[in-house]
């Protein structure tokens, strides 16, 4: 059996049987090809829809010393890779067409220091497995909002969730990392060893390896934490929002809070009054005391007249979980974009609320997100993510289910995150943007802003051939 995969520049390499039977032989994860040699498991699929594209070998990764045989291979053949942590990058960048695919989804462990208060993680880590283990001992690291996300996507590209503003994001929580070089060597970044690596993983994306394994801080939090649910009506999200706005300027920072506008689905055990109606959901976590919290949360409940409160006092576990079934893997054809803004005036609220009410489908959504607290202390040169001083972040996450509906979707978010510069600084989240048939527009250049040049830098040391390069690339420049 003969395989051919593509190289980074379009070419073609016919890998024969004895090179695939090589690679077979030093992995003890399997390694899957087009036909089917070994599919045991089967590989964790990407989350967005519009991204099916399978490589032309996957190599199933059950350790870091698959993890090196894996690139050496890829390295001694010129062949693209791609790498799959948690799958659930928006743009597909964790999707490879005819590449070779380094997929961790098999490495999903969680050793929890309960003494030190650290949690070590697998690269292929969901968001999920981090919550279980480290919940155990009444402990928790900022991670997002969706339990299917991967670790390792999130935290790279910075990682925002429901403890931001108490402990920042979950990049400002990596103390240790494992990685597999560019070629093939394993390097320990931390404090000691290969800083600046380090302070480069802390939002700088995968550029510079295969992380096998992330060490987080850990913080008290939970088991029960003060969680406020309130669906408003879409038609009132105007005021809501501008209620919201004014009460998270001064909200301690235990809270950390957001509003979304969403089609709410006709889902068992809901109510029928929120059953496909659309809605403005304000949603926070108050991370302290939960008597205290729900106390503190109690005005997010009042803001107008609720068409259904599911606040109340919830597992971390659940909070963490709540959004799963919006975000189910395969099924939506994703298209996102974002920015910041340094205000959020009544006009641009107003702008916001029309948006909402004219989304490209009912599974779209339009978010504004609460920054500062612990995510504002950190220096916009102390670690890779740059962006520390904006209170607001705006985000268009397109979703429907109809390829036809491709280009009008996208159409639409573009417009409405360009309608938005008028307020915003027009710095975009790097994880929440999305790729169409053109080339990726992710706004590297603004994201990463004075930190691009060290970046490279360090992008030259680690990886100077541009060995991995789907993701959002840096280039390497000495």
């Amino acid at each position: 059996m003969t395989v051919t995969a593509i190289k980074p520049d379009g070419s073609r390499e016919l890998l024969g049987e004895d090179a695939l039977q090589e690679l077979r032989e030093h992995l003890r994860g399997a390694v899957v090809a087009p036909e089917g040699v070994d599919t045991a498991t089967e590989p964790r699929v990407a989350w967005n829809a519009m991204h099916p594209e399978r490589p032309s070998i996957s190599t199933r990764c059950t350790g870091t010393a698959d993890v090196v045989d894996a690139v050496g291979f890829a390295r001694e053949h010129g062949l693209l890779v791609g790498v799959r942590g948690g799958g659930h990058s928006v743009a597909g960048l964790s999707s490879v067409g005819e590449g070779m695919l380094i997929d961790l989804s098999l490495m999903r462990g969680v050793q929890v220091d309960p003494e030190r208060r650290l949690a070590h993680v697998q690269g292929g880590a969901l968001l999920g497995d981090v919550d279980r283990e480290t919940q155990a001992f009444g402990l928790a690291t900022p991670l997002g909002r969706v339990s299917e996300t991967g670790v390792a996507g999130l935290t790279l590209g910075g990682g925002y969730g429901n403890l931001n503003a108490m402990y920042g994001l979950a990049c400002d929580n990596l103390v240790e990392a494992q990685v597999v070089t560019a070629d093939g060597r394993v390097v320990t970044a931390s404090a000691d060893q290969h800083p600046d690596l380090l302070w480069a993983l802390r939002g700088g994306g995968g550029n510079f390896g295969v992380v096998t394994s992330f060490t987080f801080r850990l913080h008290p939090v939970g088991p029960t934490v003060a969680f406020v649910g309130t669906l408003y009506p879409l038609e009132e999200m105007a005021r809501i929002e501008r209620a919201w706005r004014d009460y998270a300027l001064d909200a301690p920072r235990e809270v950390t809070s957001f509003i979304v506008s969403m089609t709410f689905p006709a889902a068992p055990g809901m109510p029928e009054v929120i059953h496909d109606r659309p809605v403005a959901i304000v949603g926070a976590v108050h991370c302290g005391d939960v008597d205290e919290g729900m106390a503190t949360l109690q005005p997010l409940r009042e803001l107008g007249s609720p068409l259904f409160d599911m606040s109340q006092p919830m597992p971390y576990t659940a909070v963490q979980s709540a959004f799963d079934p919006f975000f189910p893997r395969q099924t939506l054809r994703a298209y996102w974009k974002s920015q910041y803004l340094d205000e959020l005036p009544d006009e641009a609220i107003d702008a916001l609320a029309a948006r909402a009410a004219d989304r490209p489908g009912p599974m779209s959504l339009v978010n504004t997100f609460h920054l500062g607290g612990a995510v504002h202390d950190v220096g916009p040169e102390d670690a890779a993510f740059a962006e520390r001083s904006s209170p607001w972040m705006v985000s268009f996450d397109s979703m429907w289910g109809d390829a036809s509906d491709d280009a009008a979707a996208i159409a639409w978010t573009r417009s409405a995150w360009q309608e938005m510069t008028r307020w915003g600084n027009g710095t975009p989240f790097l994880n929440f943007t999305g790729r169409s048939e053109e080339p990726l527009e992710a706004g590297v250049d603004s994201a990463f802003g004075r930190n691009l040049r060290r970046l490279a830098g360090i992008k030259a040391v680690y990886d100077p051939d541009n060995f991995f390069r789907l993701n959002n690339n840096v280039l390497p420049r000495p």
